[in-house]
C-alpha cells in the first residue's frame, strides 16, 4: 500500500497521466481527420505537400529534414501534428527575446585582448582560426592568465569542488542539469547554506526536466527559504509542446569570479561513484583559475537574468574585483556556450573544426554517438587521410535504445579507419576531444542531436594548456580498460538488431 501511495502522490505519475491523456486526444484527432470526406482527404494531401516543401527549404540540418519529411509523407496528419508539437528547436518566444536582449547588454564586457589574439596568431594560425570562430559566433573572448586542472574522474573533482566552495567569500554561482539527494549534493548544500548564512551571494540554476525524478516540485522555494537564490530553468509543465525539447544541459560552478568548474559531472552520487549505476561511472571535469572564469560567469549571469528577469550589473563580477594580483598563465583558454536560439551550431562546428584540421590524431570521448552526415564525413575523411581517429563510448549504456543507435554508426566509421572502443567497466559520460598534443575541448556537449541542436550547452577550448597532456594520458590509460570494436562485431549482429538499428537511424534526429 505504501508503494502504491508513493506512486499516486509522485509528481512524475501525474505528469505521465496528463501526457498520456493529451497523446490520446491527439491520436483521436488524427484518426478523425484521417476518416473524413474525400474533399478533406485531398485538402490533407495539398497541406502535406506544402508542409514538406516548406520543411525542405528550411535552413536546418539535412538529416533532421529527412526524418520529418519521411514521417509526414508516410503518415501525413500524424506527422504534421507531431511536427507542430516537437519539430522545432525554438524555445518560447518571450524567452528568446529576453535572451537576445541580455546578450546585447553583455557584449560590451566580453572584449578580447588584441595582444592575446596576436600571440596565438603568431604561434599557430590554424588554432587561432578555430578560436576566432568561437569568438565571432559564440561571442566569448579568448583568454590567457588562467591555470587549469584536469579531473579524470568525478570522485577526484568532488573534494576540490568542496574545497573551493568553502573558500568563497563573496559569491557562488552554480548551474546544473541534474541534482539528486545523496552524499555529493548534501555535502555541497551544507556548504551553500553555511555560506548564505555568512552573507555570501549564493545562486543556483537547475534544469526542471533534468531533475524531474530527483527533486520535489518547486524545489527552488525550499532553497530560497535557506537564503539561497534559486531558479528552475524552463519549468516542466505536463503539456505536449515543443518547449520540452530545450533544456539547460550546462554544468558550471563559479566561486568569487576567479575559480570555475565545468565538464560532464552533475551533482549526483553516480557521478562520483558513491552509487553504482551502469557499472563504474567514468566522467571528466576541469577547474579554471583566472581570467577565463569571466566567460563562465557571464554565461551564468545571462541565464540568470533571463530566467529571473532580474537586472544584473555584470561589471560587479569581473575576475579581478576580488583578486587584485595577476593570474598565472597556462596556455590559451576559451570557454564558450551554445544555445538553440540562433542558427549557429557552435558545439558541432568546434568539433568539426578540430577534426578537419587535425594532423596526427583526434581522440574522442562521448556517451552518445548519434551523428549527421557532416560529422560522419569529417571523421571518415580524417581517418582516410592518415589521422589517428579514436572514439570511446560506454560499455554499459544508460539508455539501451540510444546505445543501439550509437552502435549503428560503428561499421561505416571502422571501414574508413576510425578506431572504436567501448568502456568495459561501465558507463562513459565524459565529453572531450584531445588533438595533436596541443588542442582539447572538454565540457557538457554530447555528440548527438539533442546536445548539438536543442540544448543550452557549454565547453572549454584549450591550446597549449598543460592539461592537454593530462587528457591525452588519461585517454590512453582508459583505453586499456576498453574493448576495441571490430567489423566482425558489426556485421555479425542479429538480423533483428540490425533491422531495429536501421529504423532508429532513420529517426535519429528526433531521439
Amino acid at each position: 500500500m505504501k508503494k502504491i501511495l508513493k506512486i499516486l502522490f509522485n509528481r512524475v505519475f501525474y505528469i505521465s497521466v496528463s501526457l498520456l491523456l493529451q497523446a490520446a486526444w491527439w491520436l483521436a484527432l488524427v484518426w478523425f481527420l484521417s476518416n473524413t470526406s474525400q474533399a478533406a482527404s485531398v485538402l490533407t494531401r495539398v497541406i502535406t505537400v506544402i508542409v514538406v516543401l516548406w520543411l525542405v527549404n528550411k535552413k536546418i540540418n539535412p538529416s533532421y529534414k529527412l526524418a520529418w519529411t519521411i514521417l509526414i509523407l508516410v503518415v501525413p496528419i500524424f506527422g504534421i501534428c507531431l511536427y507542430a508539437l516537437f519539430g522545432t528547436s525554438r524555445i518560447a518566444a518571450a524567452m528568446q527575446r529576453n535572451y537576445k536582449e541580455v546578450l546585447e547588454k553583455g557584449k560590451i564586457l566580453l572584449k578580447e585582448s588584441p595582444d592575446t589574439r596576436r600571440r596565438l596568431d603568431e604561434m599557430n594560425q590554424s588554432a587561432s582560426n578555430q578560436s576566432r570562430y568561437i569568438r565571432d559566433y559564440a561571442e566569448f573572448p579568448l583568454q590567457e592568465g588562467t591555470v587549469t586542472e584536469y579531473f579524470s574522474e568525478g570522485e577526484y573533482m568532488f573534494p576540490r569542488l568542496l574545497e573551493e566552495l568553502k573558500k568563497a567569500q563573496h559569491y557562488i554561482f552554480m548551474e546544473y542539469f541534474i541534482i539528486n539527494n545523496g552524499i555529493m549534493w548534501n555535502s555541497i548544500l551544507e556548504v551553500l547554506e553555511e555560506k548564505a548564512g555568512q552573507g555570501v551571494d549564493v545562486r543556483l540554476i537547475y534544469d526542471d526536466f533534468g531533475c524531474i525524478t530527483t527533486l520535489p516540485h518547486r524545489f527552488y522555494k525550499s532553497l530560497q527559504s535557506q537564503g539561497i537564490k534559486c531558479a528552475a530553468f524552463n519549468p516542466f509543465r505536463p503539456m505536449l509542446n515543443v518547449i520540452l525539447n530545450n533544456r539547460d544541459h550546462r554544468k558550471i560552478c563559479i566561486v568569487d569570479g576567479h575559480t570555475g568548474f565545468t565538464g560532464g559531472i552533475n551533482l549526483a552520487d553516480e557521478y562520483i561513484n558513491r552509487q553504482e549505476r551502469f557499472g563504474h561511472w567514468k566522467d571528466t571535469g576541469i577547474m579554471l583559475k583566472g581570467e577565463a572564469v569571466w566567460n563562465l560567469t557571464v554565461m551564468f549571469l545571462q541565464m540568470w537574468s533571463v530566467i529571473t528577469k532580474m537586472q544584473v550589473r555584470f561589471s560587479d563580477y569581473i575576475p579581478h574585483r576580488y583578486h587584485e594580483e595577476e593570474f598565472e598563465s597556462d596556455g590559451f583558454v576559451h570557454p564558450y556556450c551554445d544555445t538553440p536560439l540562433d542558427n549557429e551550431v557552435v558545439g558541432e562546428d568546434v568539433y568539426l573544426n578540430m577534426i578537419n584540421r587535425a594532423e596526427k590524431y583526434v581522440y574522442i570521448c562521448t556517451p552518445y554517438l548519434i551523428i549527421d552526415n557532416e560529422m560522419m564525413t569529417a571523421l571518415c575523411l580524417a581517418a582516410k587521410s592518415g589521422v589517428d581517429v579514436r572514439i570511446m563510448t560506454p560499455g554499459i549504456p544508460d539508455k539501451k535504445i540510444v546505445f543501439l543507435l550509437t552502435q549503428s554508426y560503428y561499421e561505416q566509421l571502422i571501414e574508413s579507419g576510425v578506431k572504436i572502443y567501448e568502456y568495459r567497466p561501465g558507463f562513459l559520460h565524459a565529453k572531450s576531444f584531445v588533438c595533436d598534443d596541443e588542442l582539447a575541448v572538454i565540457g557538457s556537449i554530447n555528440m548527438d542531436y539533442r546536445s548539438l541542436y536543442l540544448h543550452f550547452e557549454n565547453a572549454v577550448w584549450l591550446y597549449k594548456s598543460r592539461i592537454v597532456k593530462d587528457m591525452y594520458q588519461d585517454y590512453l590509460e582508459t583505453q586499456e580498460l576498453c574493448r576495441q570494436i571490430t567489423l566482425d562485431f558489426c556485421r555479425n549482429r542479429n538480423v533483428v538488431v540490425r533491422a531495429v538499428q536501421s529504423v532508429l537511424r532513420l529517426f535519429a534526429p528526433m531521439l
